[in-house]
């Protein structure tokens, strides 16, 4: 079993989270780079800009998003970045670190739900 959490990259940093890895294609607002305690950023594995702008404030359109997120996650980029999420998670503890609001629908829960059909 995968020990994978989710945390806004603004919660404080915990020895629990393990790996803190950043899957945000931009850099969170508001927070110094030393501050985040972001050990591995990964820009290739977040939903392309078209995609996060598409949905943006769209929470009903959710299902649709993960869909084409999915979609997105099979391009070269995206699954070497995969690969090294994998290579970490058989290291230790990862937590998946995300600046979204919206703690419910946000593409890091996408992410960990593909991933965990993915395993």
């Amino acid at each position: 079993m995968i020990s994978l959490k989710l945390k806004r990259v603004y919660e404080v940093p915990e020895a629990s989270d393990g790996t803190r890895i950043l899957v945000d294609r931009l850099w969170p607002r508001g927070i110094a780079k030393d501050k985040a305690g972001v050990d591995i950023w990964l820009k290739d594995i977040a939903p392309s800009d078209a995609l996060r702008k598409r949905f943006h404030g769209q929470p009903d359109a959710w299902d649709e998003f993960c869909i084409a997120y999915a979609g997105e996650l099979g391009n070269a980029a995206a699954q070497a970045a995969v690969h090294e999420l994998r290579e970490q998670l058989a290291k230790g503890p990862v937590t998946l670190l995300y600046a979204a609001r919206d703690v419910e629908r946000n593409n890091a829960v996408a992410l960990k739900a593909w991933l965990e059909r993915h395993v």
